[in-house]
């Protein structure tokens, strides 16, 4: 710590994730569009916890064992496999509410096992449908914190920088921050802040294209709506659950 205030830093794609030392930090496991966003609003709407697998093999394994839906995606499309795909419309309280999620995703779940395996103390899911709460956990706990961005097979991707933007640009005065990547994040926020969707289709945004090509645009505006919910997902025993 420096002048009594914790650090902060942002990692922009998880093949940078090597150069954070994530012993002792408390790591926010971003993947706006969609997983995290569906993580936070599974348990919204009363999912028992979402069980994050690193394979289809194994989500698909682990939702016989436990009884669970089995759901994610590849390339941003259902996993072959899978019946259920990585739109957080398509948990409503009425499908999700007292079941359990067990969620393969092509760059978030894999992100936030490597951070376990990297050492990291706790970690928890963050997305714009839930940044309140993350922001107000974050500024809590008064210790190190790594904002990590799941980005998009290793590529930096606009949407998850500026969540981790939005983060730092409400608690930056909590945190020591010498991290460039950090202060970069917050002005892309400020300058994307006034209206996010639009700034995307402006910028021309990858995987904002990707998605639009498959007809996605309710998923992506309701992605880059802040505080639907006020969950804080948190992982405990290979779940995660309400914090």
């Amino acid at each position: 710590m420096q002048s009594g205030k914790p650090s902060l830093h942002t990692c922009l794609s998880p093949a940078l994730l090597h150069l954070y030392d994530l012993q002792g930090c408390l790591v926010v496991i971003i993947d706006v569009l969609r997983a995290t966003s569906t993580i936070a609003t599974a348990l919204h709407n009363g999912a028992t916890a979402v069980m994050p697998v690193a394979t289809v093999h194994r989500c698909i394994e682990l939702g016989k064992a436990l009884g669970g839906i089995t759901a994610g995606e590849r390339d941003g499309k259902v996993a072959e496999g899978l019946t259920y795909g990585n739109s957080p419309l398509e948990y409503p309280e009425s499908f999700i509410g007292g079941r359990l999620l067990v969620l393969t995703t092509t760059n978030g779940t894999k992100l936030l096992h490597m951070a376990l395996d990297s050492g990291a103390e706790e970690i928890i899911t963050g997305a714009f449908v839930n940044l309140s709460a993350v922001c107000r956990y974050v500024q809590e706990q008064h210790r190190p914190v790594v904002l990590g961005c799941a980005a998009w097979k290793d590529r930096m991707n606009m949407e998850d920088t500026l969540f981790a933007g939005a983060v730092i640009d409400r608690i930056f005065e909590h945190f020591h921050i010498n991290c460039d990547a950090s202060h970069f994040a917050r002005n892309l926020y400020r300058l994307a802040a006034p209206d996010l969707f639009q700034f995307m289709h402006e910028n021309q945004a990858s995987h904002y294209q990707r998605l639009m090509g498959y007809g996605l645009e309710k998923d992506i505006r309701y992605c880059l709506t802040p505080d639907q919910t006020d969950v804080l997902p948190i992982y405990r025993g290979e779940q995660l659950v309400r914090g």
